[in-house]
């Protein structure tokens, strides 16, 4: 078959391979003038610094067949992502950990003293949690969420914490002991010479033709078999029944010499400061030496039209328009929707390499049995 793969990132990259592999004739086109999507990577020019442009992308996973499928295009070299936050005019180590606890109530508190002193400091009278708030009075208590999550999702989000749902809070872990790596996966690292090189790598075989600063057109339909989408999947249908929501990032790009913040990431809790975090680049690569620094602010916003979408939001009147874009969708013949943005789901790395080999499975299956191509790698809802 020859297949269209709309997206040069890594849902299309990993699906076009695998099909290519197989016989299939692949064609990848995106509208940018580069691959890999958001976690594409270039070296600044002055500084030598490797930049992760559209933000940083930490790569960690418990997934050793997703581990050894990145490792078989690039070299991976360690890193643990270890967040500092600005908060009330000190800096302390993020996640919430005992080292956090302690420095923020002036305390030495052992682990199980820790723990009994956050379950005091907790709302204990919120039995079933449903809203961020609620989930972070109960979890951490008044002052803790205060400092860390209160002001920094409101930035984030755009919207009070009493807004949004308590599974956003779940993903946050509270630690009592002094681990501050971000991940508790067993594979974390960074890719040595970045992540386009990488999926460049991946692209890189005879059945895959790629076109760069190629916008996909609904007559492209009629010269290949089958369409993979990973764009926008409310894009896919011009937004005719409205745009779904997304939160966008706007970045200030500065520069200095030397070590600017000593670390990657430095987060903002307070409300008044307008950025959510600062990340200072060459730390993403701790192999490297470099005398000169690039660092971006990071300012959250609602996604307007022509905006980059980053955060699919979720919530309720998303989830009907959401409903709405599936029975469309589910209408549709010759395409299938796949990624963060094609099945408007926030995913990481290793999850989207994961689903994009599980569905280049399932076609090749569908291929060898009765032909039908699945609408959704993996249903939106």
């Amino acid at each position: 078959m020859d297949f269209l793969m709309v997206g040069a990132g890594l849902s299309c990259a990993v699906m076009g391979r695998k099909l290519a592999e197989a016989g299939h004739r692949v064609t990848v086109i995106d509208s940018r003038d580069h691959v890999a999507g958001n976690c594409h990577t270039e070296r600044d020019a002055d500084t030598g610094v490797l930049v992760h442009v559209y933000g940083p992308h930490i790569f960690h996973t418990d997934d050793e067949e997703v581990w050894d499928y990145v490792n078989h295009y690039t070299t991976f070299l360690p890193y643990k992502n270890r967040v500092k936050s600005t908060t009330q005019g000190q800096v302390f180590s993020l996640p919430v950990n005992l080292h956090t606890i302690n420095q923020f109530f002036g305390k030495t508190m052992r682990p199980d003293e820790a723990r009994a002193f956050i379950e005091d400091q907790a709302d204990t009278s919120i039995d079933d949690p449903q809203t961020f708030e609620e989930q972070a009075l109960r979890f951490v208590g008044p002052d803790l969420y205060e400092a860390f999550f209160k002001g920094y999702t409101e930035k984030q989000w755009g919207c009070s914490p009493t807004e949004l749902p308590a599974s956003i809070l779940k993903r946050l872990p509270v630690r009592f002991n002094y681990d501050d790596n971000y991940f508790f996966h067993r594979f974390q690292g960074m890719p040595e010479d970045g992540y386009t090189p990488m999926v460049e790598a991946i692209l890189d075989h005879r059945n895959i033709t790629v076109s760069l600063s190629t916008p996909y057109e609904p007559s492209m339909r009629a010269d290949h078999d089958h369409v993979v989408w990973s764009g926008p999947l409310d894009g896919y249908f011009d937004y005719d029944l409205g745009r779904l929501g997304y939160r966008t990032l706007d970045f200030e790009r500065f520069t200095a010499t030397g070590d600017w913040q000593g670390c990657a990431v430095m987060n903002y809790g307070d409300r008044d400061v307008p950025f959510t975090r600062i990340t200072e680049h060459k730390h993403f690569a701790p192999w490297e030496e470099h005398e000169g620094s690039v660092l971006y602010r990071e300012y959250s916003r609602a996604c307007e039209p022509g905006d980059i979408p980053y955060y699919p939001i979720r919530m309720v009147e998303e989830k009907a328009l959401l409903a709405d874009y599936i029975q469309k969708a589910e209408r549709e013949t010759g395409v299938t929707f796949v990624g963060r943005l094609g099945t408007y789901r926030y995913l990481d790395m290793d999850v989207t390499i994961r689903e994009a080999l599980d569905i280049a499975d399932g076609f090749l299956a569908a291929l060898g049995g009765d032909g039908r191509l699945p609408i959704f790698a993996k249903s939106p809802l």
